[in-house]
């Protein structure tokens, strides 16, 4: 007779500790019901794990589910209900000929509830009713939460499997559980005929951890008769341990306690064997079942000890025999002074961390099938480390992974940074979600936009507000749309020039401020509107205009009060430069006529691919970001983004989100953009590059020198866009890469404590220039030709005894001779940001790049102050900075300020100095009392002398 059958025979159940769509769909699980008499099947995350990410057979499901809107959890859960649903039917027909006593199949709640009582609740109701079976049990693991859950889940009518049993006290606990949610649902009339529980006590793992400590043991008992006392404990705990279980089995489900339930229709919550494949090579490998024989009981195998025990088990009542051997050993286990509680104990702790684990493994087996299946619809990333760096990345993945800290991540952990109110600004991570926006009123304005006629969107902001809205103006407006601009710089001349390129009656204005007192986008609004009154008539200028600020904010009180068109809000949980996704970004979009629903839609793509869900390894933006911190750690700081000049705008939105996150307390990276590439041979070992590939308009050439420095050995990230629609993934990306660098890094990525030293004293000077009608009065270390320098006293007298002289090349030569390895030189010119301005600071960086072998930065004020110049400020020490003003010459006017923008931009300047040498920054100011562009080139020439 088939062993199989005759444990049927005995009244022990034979389930199967497997489930596989291939098992269900070839025939084979039928074939195991019919015979072997298999009447159950269990599955965990482990088995899963086996089942989805080690062969082919949910592939095409997986490919489906990735172009919908699913997590890789959900796209689990979707594919695990399906195949539990399918075996429950195979197996209906052992449940209903027994009643609904057997034929049950078992789903198990995420291991990441263990610890969870109302989480493992709602969501093995979820299961539940997901699945819609009779026969299909829940399992809740048997910790402290767990019990609670277990008691009410069977008073709700849920059955409960409960899984990671190993402790007699944590048994007794449960048996209770389950007569208390009996006598609860009888005492409310409900029916509990139908109520089925197992309580899975695991066995083999026992052993495995009792052998190796009494290994230990051995070892050191010589050749003694304690020696052979110990040996003889080896392989005998877990059978011990499991009857010494079914004892209380069978005393707890007899007497009047019962014997009430029992004439209810209550059934008995039958013991099951888990854990029951042989571990030990050395022991039988049908040791769990045939010394674990006895009635209403479940044997839940491994297939390979199916097989095993049906070709040679041999079958008898042996749950029974020796119960006083059993105590026997456990006592002499004790005497061995070695705890069984503290054994047990241990497993839960190690079950549920080895469950947490293959659910890991399993959602990155999926997110890697999606990510094949995506193609082209999910941005690529390739990372090209060398052997050390690469190593010291894969150790942060690794530990990121130990201590869940993507989950935590997404939980809004605070603790995962400075635990200092970092939590409240992460509402980031749900911008992209439909329901943060409301679409049909973007749709609206969009639709307004476009039947009044505007030729001109233009986004007042600064920093993260104005950034982005750049970046996304690249995409161009569709057909019939405004042209979208940007304007963040109180340089006169820029306010000037853009002025002079629209019709004020044909352009719409976006005035952008998160907290709605930002100086820069308020001077803005009471200059255009001024100006727009004259030209459209003053009852007319509100409706050129629409705010976009934080609910409440000044700037909301003013649209009201100025009757603009419309007031966005935006989320109070989002920091500006955090902040394109929102409305922030997305109202501009919309200015030009793009879908935001579609734009956001691809957007939600990234975010799933990044979510709470998906491993470090396998985690695109939790990658970058372990990458970006880690290097940092190793002195590779500057993050050097080389984008395809399509998307030369990203990179400075992404140099603000890196420097202005990542840059105080001394810590930080220094991202570098817009520097031309070069040869290989000038650059040191502080860069990391990360390219970002338009992979429809590619640089050919730009191509070949990232090839170049990889083969250099230099450590290069290669990101693709395929479609520039899905530029929003990128956003995503970033920003959680961002915060991830921070973790790292230990600091909180979203306050800017610098930034707000240089507001107040660019504040304070204006505030004086409105009272006296002047700035304070400064002297220059150094005055020829229309150029004056001025620096602190402490960089005044570093730079005589270099040799600073009497010239400048002097004193640019003393300057740049400050310059070491592992610096960084930064221009900071408060000129227009045009063309001719821009190449002339190119070949300044460029000529003190490969003369110093140092990464370089060209910024223009005021913009940088709300971007790179926290980093610049509070990052690390190692900046050299030649901060460039001039001349306003015709100043701009402001309504109700005595201040023009002129004044106002020198008076930004001047207070991005004056911190920078507060903070022992290495800074000298450069003024050109004359033409801009002829002393930008005579500073250039100097330079350039000063480095031969």
């Amino acid at each position: 007779m088939n062993p199989l059958l005759d444990l049927k025979a005995r009244k022990q159940s034979v389930w199967l500790d497997f489930l596989s769509r291939g098992i269900i769909r070839s025939g084979h699980l039928a074939r195991l019901i019919k015979d072997d008499g298999l009447s159950g099947m269990t599955a965990n995350p482990s088995i899963f794990e086996k089942a989805i990410g080690e062969n082919a057979d949910y592939d095409a499901a997986i490919e489906k589910l990735a172009a919908t809107d699913a997590s890789m959890t959900a796209i689990y859960e979707q594919l695990a209900i399906e195949d539990i649903r399918a075996a429950a039917d195979l197996l209906r027909a052992s449940y209903d000929a027994e009643e609904g006593r057997d034929g049950f199949v078992s789903l198990e709640v995420s291991p990441y509830l263990a610890m969870d009582t109302d989480g493992s609740i709602a969501e093995a109701k979820r299961f539940w009713g997901a699945v819609d079976r009779p026969n299909v049990m829940i399992k809740i693991p048997g910790t402290a939460p767990g019990v609670p859950a277990i008691r009410q889940l069977l008073v709700d009518g849920v059955n409960v499997n409960i899984t990671l049993l190993f402790a007699q006290e944590v048994y007794e606990e449960v048996v209770e559980a389950y007569l208390a949610a009996l006598e609860e649902r009888v005492a409310a009339g409900q029916p509990i005929d139908r109520i089925a529980s197992v309580a899975s006590f695991f066995v083999s793992r026992i052993d495995t951890a009792a052998d190796k400590q009494l290994a230990e043991r051995i070892a050191q008992a010589g050749a003694s008769d304690e020696h052979a006392e110990l040996e003889h404990l080896r392989g005998q705990i877990a059978i011990a341990n499991a009857k010494l279980a079914y004892a209380i089995y069978q005393r707890r489900f007899s007497g009047l306690r019962w014997d009430r339930l029992a004439r209810q229709g209550a059934r008995p919550q039958r013991l099951l064997w888990a854990s029951t494949g042989t571990k030990n090579p050395a022991y039988s490998d049908v040791l769990y079942v045939e010394e674990l024989i006895g009635p209403d009981t479940v044997n839940t195998m491994p297939e390979k000890t199916l097989d095993a025990f049906r070709d040679h088990g041999k079958v008898a009542d042996t749950l029974t025999e020796d119960v006083d051997a059993a105590e026997h050993t456990l006592a002499a286990l004790d005497r061995a002074g070695i705890s069984l509680a503290d054994i047990t104990a241990e497993l839960v702790t190690d079950g549920v961390r080895q469950f947490c684990d293959s659910l890991d493994k399993l959602l990155g087996a999926i997110a890697r099938k999606c990510r094949r299946a995506l193609g082209a619809a999910l941005n690529n990333e390739a990372f090209a480390l060398p052997d050390p760096l690469r190593r010291e990345v894969e150790r942060a993945q690794e530990e990121w992974g130990k201590d869940r800290k993507v989950r935590r991540l997404w939980a809004r952990d605070a603790g995962l940074w400075t635990g200092h109110g970092e939590a409240q600004w992460l509402g980031w991570l749900d911008a992209v979600e439909a329901r943060s926006h409301d679409l049909a009123a973007l749709d609206d304005f969009a639709r307004e936009v476009r039947a009044e006629g505007f030729r001109d969107a233009v986004v007042l902001g600064m920093g993260g507000s104005s950034l982005g809205a750049e970046m996304l103006a690249s995409l161009g407006a569709r057909p019939g749309f405004p042209a979208l601009r940007v304007l963040d710089s109180t340089d006169p001349r820029e306010v000037a020039a853009l002025e002079r390129q629209l019709d004020l009656t044909r352009t719409l204005f976006m005035v952008s401020s998160k907290s709605g007192t930002t100086l820069e986008p308020s001077l803005f609004m009471d200059y255009f509107f001024a100006k727009v009154a004259q030209a459209a008539g003053r009852e007319r200028a509100g409706r050129h205009f629409v705010a976009i600020t934080d609910p409440g904010t000044p700037l909301e009180a003013v649209a009201r009060d100025k009757g603009f068109r419309r007031v966005f809000h935006g989320v109070p949980s989002i920091g500006g430069r955090y902040s394109v996704l929102s409305c922030f970004g997305m109202v501009p979009l919309a200015a030009a006529g793009h879908d935001v629903g579609r734009f956001l839609a691809a957007a939600r793509t990234m975010v799933r691919a990044c979510g709470p869900d998906v491993s470090p390894a396998d985690n695109p933006a939790v990658r970058l970001g372990l990458t970006i911190g880690t290097l940092a750690a190793r002195g590779r700081d500057k993050v050097t983004l080389i984008c395809s000049p399509s998307l030369a705008s990203f990179g400075a939105w992404a140099e603000q989100l890196l420097a202005e996150s990542t840059g105080k307390h001394g810590k930080g990276v220094i991202p570098i953009d817009g520097e031309p590439l070069g040869d290989p041979a000038a650059y040191g070992n502080d860069r990391l590059f990360i390219h970002v590939r338009d992979a429809a308009h590619a640089d050919a050439a730009q191509d070949r020198m990232v090839d170049a420095l990889e083969r250099a050995g230099q450590p290069v990230v290669r990101i693709g866009i395929a479609d520039a629609q899905l530029l929003g993934q990128e956003f995503f990306r970033w920003e959680l890469a961002t915060a991830v660098a921070g973790a790292v890094i230990g600091i909180d990525p979203f306050d800017q404590p610098d930034v707000e030293a240089a507001k107040r004293v660019a504040r304070d000077l204006t505030d004086a220039f409105e009272k006296r009608g002047a700035l304070p009065a400064e002297a220059p270390v150094f005055k020829a030709n229309g150029i004056a320098l001025f620096t602190d006293e402490g960089n005044a007298k570093a730079l005589r005894q270099a040799g600073a002289g009497d010239t400048l090349e002097g004193w640019l030569g003393a300057h740049l001779a400050r310059l070491h390895d592992g610096d960084y030189f930064a221009i900071l010119a408060f000129v227009e940001r045009n063309d001719a301005n821009r190449k002339s600071l190119e070949d300044l960086r460029v000529a003190i790049r490969d003369r110093k072998r140092v990464a370089t930065c060209a910024e223009f004020g005021p913009r940088f102050l709300h971007s790179t110049g926290q980093a610049y400020k509070g990052g690390p020490n190692s900046g050299v900075f030649l901060q460039i003003t001039a001349d306003a010459g015709s100043d701009l006017a402001i309504p109700g300020r005595k201040a023009g923008f002129g004044v106002i931009e020198n008076a930004q300047a001047r207070g991005d100095f004056e911190v920078l040498a507060r903070g022992g920054r290495r800074v000298l100011r450069a003024h050109l009392a004359r033409d801009v562009g002829a002393g930008l080139d005579e500073i250039g020439a100097a330079a350039k002398r000063a480095l031969r």
